[in-house]
């Protein structure tokens, strides 16, 4: 740079830098002190003064919901009733079924005697009864048409009444097993005598049989899940409750 020219740009700095400066400073005077919105014409300040209110009252709207929704699930926390373990019980389901069919007494007592007996000459334990129960084998039934009688294997079984025997077969379901046709109060009665020991019965069809002569032994042919007497009754090829019958006919 030539140097006649120094001392000109530095007398043009000096006189223009003063006013630049309070331009500067005028500047930040007024865009600290002068509000906002002093520069906005008045329909936008009223404009934002309407858009402020409604976002502050919004903002005040919503702030108070929590309170509310806080002070209902307090009031319905106080009012519910609180379950202890006291108020939960177990039923198992042998209960259930007792509750549906009903408990079954299966107490009898038996001289051994008269027209109409009991199959064994004295009283014994019964494993179930006739109706409704949980089949307790593959190929047993839920609905049980007769009376289990559990003395023991090998028991000798006795006719519950004088009669015919109507049939005799090994095998099916009744396993081993003799029915026997009878007239008790000038009504057709016809008795089962299942599960028997295999070739325990010395009766064939169309013999004749009195009270209390020997049927077979208890055994657990067919569908058996223990030794036992299977008995059925039949009022005019009808099934009706063994223990019932005998026990309004039986001595």
């Amino acid at each position: 740079m030539h140097p006649s020219r120094v001392p000109m740009m530095r007398r043009i700095a000096q006189r223009a830098l003063p006013p630049t400066v309070m331009l500067a400073v005028a500047g930040l005077l007024i865009g600290t002190t002068v509000p906002a919105n002093a520069l906005f014409r008045p329909s936008d300040v009223a404009a934002s003064t309407n858009l402020s209110a409604i976002a502050t009252g919004a903002a005040a709207e919503k702030s108070t919901e929590p309170a509310q929704v806080l002070e209902m699930n307090a009031a319905a926390t106080a009012a519910a009733p609180v379950a202890s373990r006291d108020d939960w019980s177990v039923t198992s389901y042998a209960e259930i079924l007792r509750a549906k069919y009903g408990n079954r007494d299966f107490t009898y007592t038996t001289s051994g005697t008269g027209a109409v007996r009991w199959p064994f000459p004295f009283a014994t334990t019964i494993s179930s009864g006739y109706g409704d129960r949980v089949a307790p084998c593959r190929g047993c039934s839920s609905y049980h048409r007769g009376t289990d009688f559990t003395p023991g294997y090998g028991t000798p079984i006795q006719a519950v009444a004088d009669g015919v025997v109507s049939d005799l077969q090994e095998g099916w379901s009744y396993g081993s097993h003799v029915f026997i046709d009878h007239v008790v109060n000038g009504q057709k009665v016809t008795t089962l005598y299942a599960h028997m020991e295999s070739g325990s019965s010395p009766l064939v069809p169309g013999q004749v049989v009195a009270a209390g002569d020997f049927v077979g032994l208890v055994g657990n042919t067919g569908a058996s899940t223990g030794p036992h007497l299977h008995l059925e009754v039949r009022l005019d090829g009808i099934p009706v409750d063994p223990f019932a019958w005998l026990t309004t006919n039986a001595s």
